[in-house]
């Protein structure tokens, strides 16, 4: 079958080479791609692991084989959900009790927008954060996939007061996602201006920015509030805070990563995630921002275009 694997996007061409099909494990639904997800984590990985590592974490399309025991997922069910690997390819291995049935109105590329940036928004603000409703969240790189999704969450689940950053020409996108409020972190400072919003501050803040942002978000951060790490992408070093901002406001200080947790983590978050969302996709109250498409030959140019930060919302491959 046709794949693209960490050592062919250095290759001569589109990166398009033969592999193996997979091999499905009892519990595994064989999948035929109709569209994959395009994340940060695949750059990531352009740069870490093995050469014949199958880039790749998000999916959509339909059922070959089913090797569970879950009746529901019969050959030609359309499905979507997150991998460990393998996403970059004609057909995937998806463990049945990770996967989510497309709701008849759901498109592919709809679909292969969903499952890693909802997730992450869901687990971060549900499970982690325990965000209750009418709080105010902080949401940082608020036009990015994760963070669109994380503002339709806050909005539909919890009806938070939502804040977002994001440089200027990004702010439309955030608006029409939900948000209260977003903030030019280029020409203002957005602890002050969450501040001024809610003096209260922010109970919930998702940081992908890291060291850059550390200092005003314990400065803009509420009495109990909940600081949720989930990337670094500005870097990981802080130097001289205060510990005692951390005490004062009784923060808690959170760090997480969801492709790394273990498929019975996973398999739990996607069943409760489907019990709270899939109303609210099925009527269009959740929907997924699509910046762009790409055809599966030119998974170079989506790749580059995410790493020079030109999207606003999901790149998606279409195969």
């Amino acid at each position: 079958m046709q794949a693209i694997t960490k050592g062919s996007l250095k290759m001569d061409g589109n990166g398009i080479i033969q592999v193996p099909q997979p091999t499905p494990k009892p519990g595994d639904l064989l999948i035929e791609i109709a569209a994959s997800g395009v994340n940060r984590l695949d750059l990531h990985r352009l740069n870490t692991g093995a050469n014949d590592l199958i880039l790749g974490v998000e999916v959509a399309g339909i059922v070959l084989e089913n090797h569970s025991t879950d009746p529901r997922f019969i050959p030609g069910t359309r499905v979507y959900g997150i991998v460990q690997t393998g996403g970059y390819a004609q057909q995937v291995c998806l463990p049945a009790d990770q996967a989510l049935i497309m709701p008849a109105s759901m498109n592919y590329v709809e679909a292969a927008a969903i499952a890693e940036n909802y997730l992450t928004g869901y687990q971060a603000l549900i499970w982690l954060a325990n965000l209750q409703e009418g709080e105010t969240v902080l949401i940082h790189a608020g036009s990015s996939g994760v963070g669109l999704a994380a503002i339709q969450l806050a909005k539909s689940l919890k009806h938070a007061k939502v804040i977002a950053t994001a440089s200027a020409r990004k702010h439309t996108a955030c608006y029409a996602a939900g948000a209260d409020l977003v903030i030019d972190y280029q020409t203002t400072d957005f602890a002050a201006a969450v501040l001024a919003f809610d003096t209260h501050g922010a109970d919930v803040i998702l940081d992908f920015i890291g060291a850059a942002y550390f200092h005003q978000n314990l400065q803009c951060a509420a009495i109990d509030g909940r600081y949720i790490l989930i990337s670094t992408l500005s870097g990981s070093q802080v130097e001289q805070f205060d510990l005692r901002q951390i005490a004062d406001k009784r923060l808690s200080l959170i760090g997480t990563l969801l492709s790394p947790r273990s498929d019975a983590y996973k398999a739990q978050l996607v069943q409760a995630f489907t019990a709270d969302t899939t109303l609210l996709f099925a009527d269009g109250h959740l929907k997924p921002v699509i910046d762009s498409t790409f055809d599966f030959a030119n998974t170079k140019a989506a790749l580059e275009y995410m790493a020079a930060n030109q999207n606003i919302g999901k790149i998606v491959l279409t195969h």
